[in-house]
């Protein structure tokens, strides 16, 4: 695969984007390298991946930490398609998780219906500031570790929220992780409007869209909150 990724960002810079992603699916067709599915999962859209690589607008993975920000306007007119979505959730299950118990689930919000009824009960989420959709991870509490470890699904659902939201960022979208729990007037609220199981505790509400405004990036680096071998 490492070969044909190479090949891709070669082509293109030498054919073309598209004459490169269809040179690349034919090399996987005769080498029997990412056949089928696969092959085609793999390609599809690899011209744009590599125009984006190659312009600058898809940052690598420490620069899309320290951009990274907080946006709390969007704009509603611009539509979040669902192949997106599904990037953004994949990203969100990658997460590590403490024993790989992976207790993690997801409730995508579209509805304009449902996106009001959270606004109104959580007037600082910002879902209503014309987000078109939300996510709001949820812990599994039955499919956690048992005893101490008992609260570990805050740190794995944790986990899956901050790469939901740098996938977002990635994608050029915006979003902001507000917090549900452990505020028991807003878990009440989000678990009512989402008829969320028992058994399931809703952790935050992450509002996602295209951007209507640009927040600047924050650098919070602090070396004297940083401590070597003692504090």
């Amino acid at each position: 695969m490492k070969n044909l990724i190479l090949l891709a960002v070669a082509l293109c810079s030498l054919v073309g984007c598209e004459k490169a992603e269809n040179t690349a699916r034919s090399v996987a067709r005769k080498t029997g390298d990412l056949v089928g599915k696969g092959a085609g999962e793999f390609f599809s859209g690899v011209g744009d991946g590599v125009r984006s690589v190659a312009d600058g607008s898809v940052p690598d993975v420490l620069s899309a930490i320290a951009s990274r920000k907080s946006v709390r306007k969007f704009d509603s007119l611009k539509k979040v398609d669902e192949v997106v979505v599904e990037k953004i959730l994949r990203a969100g299950m990658a997460a590590p998780s403490a024993m790989d118990r992976r207790p993690w689930a997801f409730v995508v919000v579209r509805d304009p219906q449902q996106l009001a009824r959270l606004a109104e009960k959580l007037p600082n989420s910002r879902v209503g500031n014309g987000a078109p959709l939300a996510i709001v991870v949820c812990g599994n509490l039955d499919n956690g570790l048992s005893g101490r470890g008992k609260e570990y699904w805050i740190h794995d659902c944790s986990a899956a929220s901050m790469n939901v939201l740098l996938a977002v960022h990635g994608l050029g979208l915006g979003a902001v992780w507000t917090g549900v729990y452990p505020n028991e007037d807003r878990v009440a609220a989000v678990r009512e409007i989402l008829s969320i199981p028992d058994g399931y505790m809703p952790l935050n509400v992450i509002p996602i869209g295209y951007p209507a405004e640009s927040p600047a990036a924050k650098d919070k680096w602090d070396p004297a909150k940083v401590h070597t071998d003692r504090w």
